[in-house]
């Protein structure tokens, strides 16, 4: 970052991450610019929490909190908008930190989806809405300022602090900063205003009635007051009739009105809430724009009393997945902000739960810290956990479809639960949904009157099982509960692993996340039923399920005898075992692993992540009934020494990795062995 000082001002070039943020925004088209006021006041009421807290916390800081309020100027003269707090104020190094850079985790994705929603938007592919909602997804709420304002300036003063900073640009390639002597304590963030109208239709903010609808539609639950000086006309003097009604004697007076109700939603029990209430609440305190799929209100009363109001969203927030995201709910304690992420109160497998949690028996100086060993945070976390679980649940049953959406989008975060929380473990397991072998059509009947409801039954198989529901259909002789992890379904549903388990009619779950690869070790067994991977160990399934062939057309073990034994030495830098399969009824080989190896995918994830493994070699499976492998076996009786059995015994071990979507040592010499004898 360059700069470029002239007396008390300095000018300064924004990052480049942030430059490009400002142009995709400035220049992209939103169907709702009135975000930039909900942004800015929410901003405002952190800072106002964020004081009062300070003040409890240290009584020498010497600020006054008995009027903590947010206030709108607005000119119509001058177009100009000013939203102004006496809140906790920032420091020069934090406005150059917050607001003129933006270096925070995630700048590289915001700004590649907002640059492909602006491409989809102009292409006619999405809405304009679906645009704007990227502005409270990413949290660039400061930054809307310039969908609305030529210039944006602010003036702040940290509390505790001598002199505050003032702050301006006008969005293009640089911002001033310079010392404010005289600012008040708090932030005003001044704006000039765009003219309304026009090609990008924007309302007037500096209008009256435009502000009183913004703030009564998105801020109305603020807990601070949300004030706006107004003009009206002073009451017609008593006296003389003619002299009340000569206009040129009419005056007005100025009076200061509260724009919004200040009623904090969680103590108002859920009759009396609206659900665009709830929305426009979930919206402020996660910063998205997408509705809330399921509103859950918790009271406790007695030993621990609390109130929660907690939400689960409909997408999935960008850095959901990332290592630096921020979890956990809003924390208060008896109304008064303690918090934005307690990550005390909810499991990482919860992470995309909003929400927030007003505990009336905790100190108000409570540390991260000490809420590690607090006995009422595990109390209240506990509850929170199992009342979430209930509801996604009742979701499940209830609203099927709208599950569907939210497993594909939380499914596999949920999962990590299975690994990490012993206690949840059934709860996670009773909403857990896993794709499986089970046929669309596996419902039907001869009856014409359940068609429809074979329908429903074969929609619901195609999108997924509970192990419950799995263990219901077991197979006459079925013990364990079969699975096999990949990279996609497709690459599962065509594993030569499936083949025997097809013919028999034994379902398989199908599992692809990365996730899979962990918890079905961790978990063990549902119900006293194993868990069992259909890729290691030796699979035998006599007994289970219908035979697909009479065991006395079954070839004889003891005739291959010699060549696995030869396999097994000409592949023995490759396999550390080759013998016959009774999971393979259509391939020729496949690659299997014993029965505590780590699966491929694993081993991948976890050279990924830095972990330097061993080289492990895998177990060759043999078909016998395979026309190839009764040649080979033909060709290594008559001459075992013969150049082609090597190259073929190679081919068959290449094939067998690719199959079960495995990455071969030398690629080069596979397709260079494989066109030489074609």
């Amino acid at each position: 970052m360059s700069s470029q000082t002239s007396g008390a001002a300095e000018t300064r070039e924004f990052q480049a991450e942030t430059r490009q943020l400002l142009d995709l925004m400035i220049h992209s088209i939103y169907s709702n610019p009135d975000t930039f006021l909900r942004e800015v006041i929410s901003n405002s009421s952190d800072a106002l929490d964020k004081l009062r807290l300070a003040a409890l916390q240290d009584s020498s800081l010497g600020v006054d909190t008995s009027d903590l309020h947010i206030q709108l100027d607005a000119d119509e003269q001058a177009r100009t908008l000013t939203i102004r707090d006496n809140g906790i104020g920032m420091s020069r190094d934090e406005v150059v930190d917050l607001i003129g850079t933006l270096a925070k985790s995630g700048t590289g994705q915001m700004r590649e989806a907002l640059a492909a929603a602006r491409s989809a938007q102009e292409a006619g592919e999405i809405s304009e809405q679906a645009t704007a909602d990227l502005i409270g997804q990413f949290g660039i709420g400061f930054y809307s300022t310039f969908m609305v304002a030529d210039t944006v300036s602010l003036v702040t003063r940290k509390a505790g602090e001598p002199v505050g900073t003032r702050w301006t640009s006008s969005g293009e390639d640089t911002y001033t900063i310079e010392e404010a002597a005289d600012a008040p304590q708090g932030t005003s963030v001044i704006l000039h205003l765009k003219p309304s109208g026009g090609d990008a239709a924007l309302p007037d903010y500096a209008d009256e009635n435009t502000l009183r609808r913004v703030v009564r539609t998105y801020s109305d639950f603020i807990a601070w007051p949300i004030r706006m000086e107004v003009e009206r006309p002073a009451p017609e003097p008593e006296g003389d009739d003619d002299e009340a009604g000569d206009p040129a004697a009419e005056n007005t007076i100025t009076e200061t009105v509260t724009l919004n109700s200040q009623k904090a939603l969680w103590t108002r029990p859920k009759s009396e809430v609206s659900e665009e209430e709830y929305s426009e609440f979930y919206r402020h305190i996660s910063h998205a724009w997408d509705e809330p799929l399921e509103t859950i209100t918790l009271k406790a009363e007695g030993t621990f009393e609390y109130q929660a109001l907690l939400f689960l969203p409909t997408q999935a927030p960008f850095d959901l997945f990332s290592q630096d995201a921020k979890r956990g709910v809003q924390l208060y304690v008896r109304r008064v902000f303690i918090m934005d992420d307690c990550e005390e109160l909810v499991p990482p497998f919860l992470r995309f739960v909003k929400g927030i949690v007003d505990a009336q028996d905790l100190s108000l100086n409570v540390s991260r810290e000490i809420l590690q060993q607090d006995r009422q945070i595990r109390s209240i976390r506990k509850r929170l956990v199992k009342r979430v679980l209930q509801t996604i649940e009742q979701l499940r049953n209830d609203r099927p479809e709208e599950f569907r959406g939210f497993w594909t989008t939380f499914g596999a975060v949920l999962k990590e639960g299975l690994i990490a929380d012993v206690e949840s473990r059934d709860q996670l397991l009773a909403v857990s949904t896993f794709a499986s072998t089970r046929p669309a059509d596996a419902t039907s009947t001869d009856s014409a009157d359940s068609v429809d409801s074979a329908d429903a039954d074969a929609d619901t198989a195609d999108f997924g099982t509970t192990i419950a529901e799995y263990v219901e259909r077991m197979v006459e002789g079925q013990e364990e509960i079969y699975y096999l992890t990949g990279t996609s379904r497709a690459a599962v549903e065509n594993s030569p692993h499936l083949e025997a388990f097809r013919a028999r009619g034994v379902e398989v779950l199908i599992l692809t996340d990365p996730v899979d690869e962990v918890w079905v070790d961790a978990v063990g067994e549902v119900d006293g039923k194993r868990l069992r991977s259909v890729a290691k160990g030796d699979v035998d399934l006599s007994g289970i399920g219908s035979d697909a062939q009479d065991p006395a057309d079954e070839p004889d073990a003891a005739e291959f005898a010699d060549l696995l034994t030869w396999l097994g030495e000409e592949l023995e830098d490759q396999v550390k075992q080759v013998r016959l399969s009774h999971r393979l009824t259509e391939s020729a080989a496949c690659m299997v692993g014993d029965e505590f190896d780590m699966t491929p995918q694993l081993e991948a994830m976890y050279r990924a992540s830095g972990m330097e493994l061993p080289a492990s070699k895998r177990i060759l499976e043999l078909n016998p009934s395979h026309p190839l492998v009764e040649r080979l076996r033909g060709q290594h009786a008559t001459d075992p020494s013969a150049a082609e059995l090597k190259d073929t015994a190679r081919l068959i071990a290449g094939a067998a990795v690719l199959a079960e979507g495995g990455k071969l040592t030398d690629p080069a010499a596979f397709a260079k062995l494989l066109v030489d004898r074609i």
